[in-house]
């Protein structure tokens, strides 16, 4: 392979893993990589909990007003960002957290602008379960 190739692939690859942990990722995506931090976080022992706080908006500009939140339990992120009467203009939604826990229930939540969002989790029969949203 001639160098000038070899560059453009190192280019491309370290601009696409620039991509995934960025500037370009939504509400939902930033959601879920808090949430596999916080399961590294997490105690070894069942019963073991962690409370992990998203603030919101994760980044400055996106998601500004209320939001409604659903993490469900068959393993999805769904986001809802309001405009000031409330109206739905954007959405987001990832399932990559599921990797990482397990959700006991669907959670889904109205959270005003500027609140943030507490996730708790425990740890049950060895694995990461999300077991209260507020």
């Amino acid at each position: 392979m001639d160098a000038g190739v070899r560059f453009e692939l190192v280019a491309l690859a370290g601009a696409l893993a620039a991509a995934a942990c960025g500037p370009f990722t939504d509400a939902a995506t930033r959601l879920a990589y808090d949430i596999e931090n916080g399961s590294e976080r997490l105690g070894d022992d069942d019963g073991a909990r962690y409370a992990l706080i998203h603030q919101t908006p994760s980044r400055p500009g996106d998601c500004e007003g209320s939001y409604k939140v659903q993490l469900d339990d068959v393993g999805a992120i769904i986001i809802w960002c309001r405009d000031p009467a409330g109206a739905a203009v954007s959405s987001h939604s990832t399932s990559y957290h599921r990797r990482f826990v397990e959700t006991a229930r669907t959670f889904i939540l109205d959270k005003p602008a500027g609140s943030p969002l507490t996730i708790v989790l425990e740890r049950r029969r060895g694995r990461p379960v999300i077991v209260d949203v507020s």
